[in-house]
Formats: C-alpha cells, structure tokens, sequence
C-alpha cells in the first residue's frame, strides 16, 4: 500500500524532493528485503507523476493506479522508497535538469550520470537503493548504465508492459533496470521477465547471427570490448554467422531514427 516515504538521506540529489511516494514490498517474496527507486515517469496510485518538468506536474492530476512494472516489483517483496530524477519528460541523454539539477554520479564525481534515468543510475550507483527502474528511448537505460558502471539492460521493445507509465515514444519506450551486481540484476529479471508460465527461459538458441554493420560503425574501444563477449556466447550456442543488417548500412539508422522518435515524442504531448 501506498505510505508516506521514510526520510531519505540523498546526497546524490537522485531522488525527487516533492514526492513522497512509498510502497512497502510484500512481506515474504522473491525480492523480499530488496529496495528499490523509479524514475520519475512510473505512476504510483495518489501520486503525481512529474516527469522532470515542475509545469507538467501542476497541470496533472495524481494518478489513480500504480503501473503494472512498479506493483509487480512490490507484489514480489521489494519495497520502492522513492521517485527519481529524469531529463525533462525523458528527453535527453547527459541526466541534466535545469528545474531539479544534475545527479551526482558516485563512480565519477564532477561528470555527468547520464540520462534520461539519472535518479535511478545515481541511486544505485551510490547504494541509496539495491536496484532502480529505467526507460530506454534511444538510450536512457544504456547510457547512465556505462556512464555509472552498473548492470542495465534494455530488453525487447514491449517485452515489459508500458502500463501507467509517462510515454515519450511508443515505438521505442521500453522499461529497463539498473543493479551493481548480476545477483541483484538476475534476480529482478526473474521478476520482470517471467512469461505467462512463469519462466524467463526462452527456448535454446540454434545460432547466433552477428550484425557486420553494427561492428563497421562501431568505436574501436567497443568493438574491441564486445568482441570476447561475442566468442563466448558463440561457443555456447555452438554456431554463428555473420551477416548484414542493411545492405547500404547502418550510418543513416541513427538520423532516421530521431526523427521518427522526435515526431512521436511531439505527438504525444502535443495537446498539452
């Protein structure tokens, strides 16, 4: 049930200081004993959600049901101890704020944590909290995650229902999670993955394609970096090929997907 929040001790600035939002985790759960935060987009019944923009929320009314990620996490066991601070309405990528500021980032003082999900990465970067949620648009689970040197993950678009949460862009909205260690991060996975027979196991793979065009435009650093992880995995699955994703490239995905992602992003607060 929804409580008045415990104080928190927040030096990093990840929590938002004008929501009280509290949700006690299920006495005897998988996650039992687990805290966690939400970004400030994730609905929690009698509580507005303000998306990083103080307008946004004094024209918003608080919302009537907690959001489906949020709730099965409590239903689990862990308790959420509070909102997080974001890009305004999602759409940045450095975790910068100019009505609520900037996060610190624990693993590098004086940089920015990245962004949109700057609170979540913050907060269990600097173990306010054992794991956070994110969204991912064009990068903000991905990117705080590398920028705070945590585990975090994007998983299939639509794979985690988008109930009760702020959209941004619905073709590419997706709700990740940010933990310090695999236990924690696999743990929570088991949670926000299961399908309807209750196991995140999916059937084994028979081959493992690997996207050329996505190395060609790569940084060498990454290239280098994911080239151990990607000799690993191929001599599990046993098989692997190599192939294009486009036959002109991958150089102009990048501009296209801006503006598909721009548009959808005007069209859904258009009318606000």
């Amino acid at each position: 049930m929804t409580q008045p929040r415990p104080k928190i001790d927040d030096p990093l600035n990840a929590f938002c200081k004008d929501t009280d939002a509290y949700l006690e985790g299920a006495a005897d759960g998988p996650l039992s004993g687990l805290t966690f935060a939400a970004k400030d987009i994730f609905d929690v019944a009698g509580h507005v959600t303000g998306g990083g923009n103080p307008d946004w929320k004094a024209t918003h009314q608080p919302a009537g049901k907690t959001a489906w990620v949020v709730q099965v996490l409590v239903d689990a066991g862990a308790t959420m101890v509070g909102k997080t601070l974001t890009d305004e309405l999602t759409r940045g990528i450095f975790g910068e704020n100019a009505h609520y500021g900037t996060p610190v980032n624990p693993n590098a003082p004086g940089r920015v944590p990245g962004g949109s999900s700057s609170g979540s990465a913050s907060a269990v970067a600097g173990g306010l909290v054992d794991f956070a949620l994110g969204s991912d648009t064009g990068g903000s689970v991905r990117v705080p995650a590398s920028f705070c040197g945590l585990y975090g993950l994007r998983p299939t678009h639509g794979r985690i229902p988008l109930d009760g949460i702020l959209i941004q862009a619905p073709s590419y909205d997706t709700i990740g999670w940010f933990a310090r260690d695999p236990e924690t991060f696999a743990r929570v996975g088991q949670i926000l993955l299961q399908n309807s027979t209750g196991s995140i196991v999916p059937p084994r793979p028979r081959r493992l394609v690997i996207a050329r065009d996505a190395f060609e435009v790569a940084d060498k650093e990454v290239v280098d970096a994911l080239q151990p992880v990607v000799d690993v995995v191929a001599s599990l699955i046993g098989a692997s090929t190599t192939e294009r994703l486009s036959p002109a490239g991958l150089s102009g995905w990048p501009g296209q997907q801006q503006v598909l992602q721009g548009r959808e992003a005007w069209e859904t607060v258009r009318d606000w």
